[in-house]
């Protein structure tokens, strides 16, 4: 269930930011002359300068971050960017997110094994199991078709969070959606249907299957850090949620498996906290704590406009934490480790966003995710932590018509009215609840309509109670050692693989090849591309052999780039 905002909750908003929302709407133009071909021709330069002297740092990754932007498509990078940009008194048009600076770009293709158009499960299960699957799954082969519980036994796939337990790193998990939704799920357990998120949702399911909740705290004890909502699934249904006190616990099986999580932890001596709200949150001392568990909402989180757009009497009076401030508690617990670690972030809320056609919601989680990369880059070193930001699909959500520069990118088109004569926005989706038609059957006029109202559902072509998925590919960005291995048009199960070998774990954890690095950080030799039988990723009646040197490879580069200087 998602956790949606009321009118009422929505009319606080729009009446907290109106100054804000004047100022977004007035358009503002780049403060250089664009008209100058100077300008141009210095941008080019520049980035050329910058791409000549660009060198792959070929070195182990002793940490490895993964951040996904859930539904964060290409338009959704580009809306956000304009987006940023105007809130910061500028065009937009011109800017960056901060991870669009990374150097290394490439693109996934998101399908799943059954389905043109992904989900969360199937596309979380690639990137972080290195195997596709069906729709709905999480961390099981495809030869399992959705809610067979009993066909799911024997066909469990692991994880690179579980590769990197094996090979003595820290873990963690942040999410700003429930912990045990289809992302952060698969990073951690399997199961037949992503819904199954506690015992309650698995009436009538017979095999023996364990919810996903009852996985995380059962099967996964060594995951240091837990930062996401989802309470209820932790708590029997008896027991009033701490915060919201008319909404109980999901679990039908009288488990508190919060208390079993710190009496586990407290049965091997170790220092563990559950906070559940941001003042427990911030008392914690990371230095003096070894195990983490915080869950700060009965079900997702706050959106981030909402989290601090509202006062706290009115929305949650708890407070929670913002997604930079998880992942930068995140990363002060794990680098503890000797050995290095691996962490996963989810941005989760521009996904829901985005179901329910609300751009704005959509766009200001995708600054509060640009930030969270913002703090995992700034508090490691590009010389030893591989960063990877991708989405995991995107939406059916595009950048329409044809604004003026610094056109207000959540207001309505100022050019040009459609061949009704009425207005539209910049920002329309393909479906979704934001279809509108009178009694007339024609479309909406939105000409006294505040579009730049938070709450404001962008005009869909198709109606639907939810917007859907796009199928489109998705764009990598990445940093680190290794990271120029994302270089081109990728499966999305290739992620899996550049993370394993960066760090040298899981498939690559016997390899000759990254045995050699004995020390993090440390230049690996040239690398054989041969794929051995019965690589945990590779099957066995599949695996080609070829082999390839990478000196022929810089050879052919070097000649290929002196007939271009010809």
């Amino acid at each position: 269930m998602t956790r949606l905002i009321s009118s009422s909750l929505l009319s606080v908003v729009a009446a907290s930011v109106v100054v804000a929302v004047a100022a977004a709407a007035a358009v503002v133009l780049p403060n250089v002359d664009e008209s100058d071909p100077a300008h141009w021709m210095r941008i080019g330069r520049e980035e050329l300068a910058i791409a000549l002297n660009r060198e792959p740092i070929n070195k182990r990754a002793k940490n490895v971050i993964l951040l996904i932007g859930d539904g964060m498509g290409v338009s959704t990078v580009t809306a956000s960017r304009i987006y940023q940009g105007q809130r910061n008194g500028k065009s937009g048009e011109e800017g960056l997110m901060f991870f669009e600076n990374f150097p290394n770009i490439a693109h996934a293709k998101t399908y799943n094994v059954d389905k043109q158009t992904p989900d969360s499960a199937a596309t979380a299960t690639a990137f972080l199991c290195g195997v596709k699957n069906n729709y709905g799954t999480i961390g099981i082969d495809s030869t399992v078709n959705r809610r067979n519980c009993t066909a799911q036994h024997g066909h469990n796939l692991t994880s690179i969070l579980h590769w990197s337990q094996q090979a003595g790193k820290d873990v963690g998990v942040v999410t700003n959606t429930r912990i045990t939704h289809a992302t952060p799920a698969a990073a951690y357990a399997q199961a037949a249907d992503r819904n199954w998120e506690a015992d309650s949702d698995m009436a009538g399911v017979e095999g023996g299957c364990k919810d996903i909740a009852r996985q995380l705290v059962e099967d996964n004890p060594d995951i240091k850090v837990i930062l996401g909502g989802g309470r209820y699934n932790f708590m029997p249904e008896t027991v009033p949620d701490p915060e919201s006190g008319d909404l109980n616990g999901k679990r039908q099986d009288d488990r508190d498996l919060v208390q079993e999580w710190l009496d586990e932890k407290h049965g091997r001596n170790f220092s563990a906290s559950y906070v559940w709200n941001a003042t427990s949150f911030y008392d914690v001392d990371p230095n003096s704590t070894d195990f983490l568990l915080g869950l700060f909402a009965a079900s997702h989180m706050d959106y981030e406009f909402v989290r601090t757009s509202v006062p706290d009497e009115v929305n949650d009076e708890a407070g929670e934490p913002s997604l930079a401030e998880m992942t930068s508690t995140a990363i002060n617990m794990l680098s503890k480790g000797q050995e290095g670690f691996f962490l996963l972030v989810e941005g989760g809320r521009i996904d829901h966003a985005h179901h329910s056609n609300r751009a704005k919601l959509s766009l200001a989680d995708t600054v509060a995710f640009d930030e969270a990369v913002r703090a995992a880059t700034e508090m490691t070193s590009r010389e030893d932590t591989l960063i990877v930001v991708t989405a995991d699909h995107s939406h059916v959500f595009v950048i329409g018509g044809y604004p003026s520069r610094g056109n207000s990118i959540t207001g309505e088109e100022d050019m040009n009215l459609a061949r009704d004569d009425l207005p539209f926005t910049t920002l329309l989706y393909g479906n979704g609840p934001g279809y509108a038609v009178t009694e007339n059957a024609t479309r909406e006029d939105i000409t006294h309509i505040d579009v730049e109202d938070i709450g404001y559902r962008q005009q869909a072509a198709v109606p639907m109670a939810s917007e859907t998925h796009a199928g489109e590919d998705v764009a990598i960005y990445a940093q680190g050692p290794m990271a120029h291995l994302f270089h081109a048009t990728h499966e999305q199960s290739y992620i899996a693989y550049v993370m394993a070998f960066a760090s040298c774990v899981g498939p690559y954890a016997n390899e000759e090849d990254c045995a050699a690095a004995l020390e993090p950080s440390t230049p690996l030799p040239m690398v054989s591309t041969t794929k051995k039988e019965g690589d945990s990723l590779c099957p066995t009646n599949s695996c080609g052999v070829v082999k390839s040197s990478m000196v022929v490879f810089f050879i052919w580069i070097t000649s290929l780039w002196s007939f271009h200087l010809r």
